[in-house]
């Protein structure tokens, strides 16, 4: 009988019922719960999914907590789907309980670095110390979490064999992307790590399903089902069946659909902007320093507790704390100087042709822009916005090589590009977007822009 006394339901609108092990069954065992209830992850119940998005689509609250819940459930339908298929092209591979614990605590871990607005974070204060939410989740999860997850046991589906122990450096390497020199791990180990960083994932899966759904774009985005069915694992990596590829790219277009509708949303990178001037000038009172040096006080920090900081900043004695407390109080209310005045969409197919393009850089663009405007406009107020897209990953780096396709013609795996519908999607999509803080010049601007692009391009005021 199932041990409906140790396990507890969760229920989620994108994957129905999600069990998780609630109590352990032996005297030193730590359960699933106890991880899931842990400070470090709760703490994402406070740092919005959607960076910014939220200010811009009213139903897309949902938290990282929700996201990385998703995750964990999904990594078990992904043991479930490719654990067979892993021992028969690894026979070392630990014990289907040990994958599947493994692969669920990496998936619900994935996201435990993250701090306010997410990936903008990572981007204009962490990498200043040559961090990202990967590596610093790494720390955490080894330093942090590590004596618990080394005592987990079970899951919903299967347990551990005697003798296996959970090794949290593993699920530190799971979530973080390959990079050039690090020591290559075991196969088994190499393989999984294709479901974190691969071109469809147990995150992305989830984040296009629960964005889709939580945003009102879509409540049932693409067939994950038959994604996972036609998945397996050969010899050269995570391999989808040609019957499968067609879900694949669906998956792909509706992520796409995603960045530009969603993410990429004219007003969420107008927001963008300015929350990026902002930070720059915030910095020193925002964090102490390092967050690996404050991990203590970085568990205490999420996007809730800097909204209600900067909000008390406008009584700060120190003048400056008090002059950005006015700029915040700004953004707060949602008054946003930047103002799309123009916009141009570029299709990339080739990665050398977009590599050698202007829009490899923003301040190219502007450059060649203000080169454009008459004389009496050119020291204008603008921003150039440049957010890409990669629809079909073409790297050469070493996150390269772990998607394959199926050929059932000559019953051997082969590099994806070989079907003929993954090919017919673009390599890059990049948008082009000028702000202002006036449009009256909009069609000046617009006429510059063409000209710095060529022919052909068309205004579009809106994003959807």
């Amino acid at each position: 009988m199932r041990n409906f006394q140790g396990e507890n339901l969760c229920h989620d609108p994108v994957h129905g019922y999600m069990p998780f092990v609630a109590a352990g069954s032996e005297p030193d065992e730590v359960a699933e719960r106890a991880i899931i209830d842990h400070p470090w992850v709760q703490r994402l119940r406070q740092i919005h999914q959607l960076q910014t998005a939220w200010w811009v689509f009213p139903t897309a609250e949902h938290t990282r907590f929700q996201h990385v819940l998703g995750v964990m459930h999904l990594a078990s339908r992904a043991a479930d789907t490719l654990y067979d298929s892993l021992k028969e092209v690894c026979p070392d591979a630990p014990s289907r309980g040990y994958v599947e614990s493994l692969l669920r605590m990496a998936g619900l871990l994935h996201d435990v670095g993250h701090g306010p607005f997410g990936h903008f974070f990572d981007d204009h204060f962490l990498s200043g110390f040559g961090l990202t939410h990967e590596t610093l989740g790494g720390a955490i999860i080894r330093d942090e979490l590590g004596p618990l997850l080394a005592r987990i046991r079970r899951n919903p589906n299967s347990q551990l064999e005697p003798g296996e122990k959970l090794d949290p450096a593993q699920i530190a390497l799971l979530i973080a992307r390959p990079k050039a020199g690090e020591v290559p791990p075991p196969r088994w180990l190499a393989l999984l790590r294709c479901l974190f960083s691969g071109i469809y994932t147990v995150d992305n899966m989830d984040f296009v399903l629960r964005d889709a759904y939580m945003s009102g774009y879509n409540a049932r985005a693409f067939d994950l089902d038959r994604v996972l069915h036609y998945s397996f694992f050969t010899e050269r990596g995570l391999t989808i069946h040609s019957r499968g590829v067609s879900a694949l790219v669906q998956f792909m277009a509706v992520r796409a659909e995603l960045f530009r509708s969603i993410y990429f949303h004219r007003t969420v990178r107008a927001i963008d902007l300015t929350l990026a001037d902002l930070f720059a000038d915030s910095k020193q009172f925002v964090f102490p320093g390092n967050p690996l040096e404050h991990l203590d006080a970085y568990r205490e920090f999420t996007e809730w507790s800097l909204l209600v900081d900067v909000s008390r900043w406008r009584s700060s004695n120190d003048p400056a704390q008090r002059a950005l407390g006015e700029r915040w109080q700004a953004i707060l209310a949602r008054r946003v100087p930047w103002t799309m005045a123009c916009q141009r969409n570029l299709v990339f197919e080739e990665s050398e042709t977009e590599r050698s393009s202007i829009f490899s850089r923003a301040e190219f663009v502007e450059r060649e822009l203000r080169a454009q405007l008459p004389a009496e406009l050119r020291d204008l107020p603008l921003r150039v916005d440049l957010a890409r897209h990669i629809h079909r990953p073409d790297t050469r780096g070493p996150s390269t090589g772990q998607n394959f396709l199926w050929d059932p013609s000559r019953g051997e795996p082969r590099p994806l590009g070989f079907d003929q519908l993954f090919r017919q999607l673009p390599l890059a999509h990049r948008i082009c977007r000028i702000y202002v803080e006036d449009t009256s010049h909009a069609p000046q601007l617009a006429a510059a822009l063409d000209a710095v692009i060529g022919p052909g391009g068309s205004d579009d005021l809106t994003n959807m």
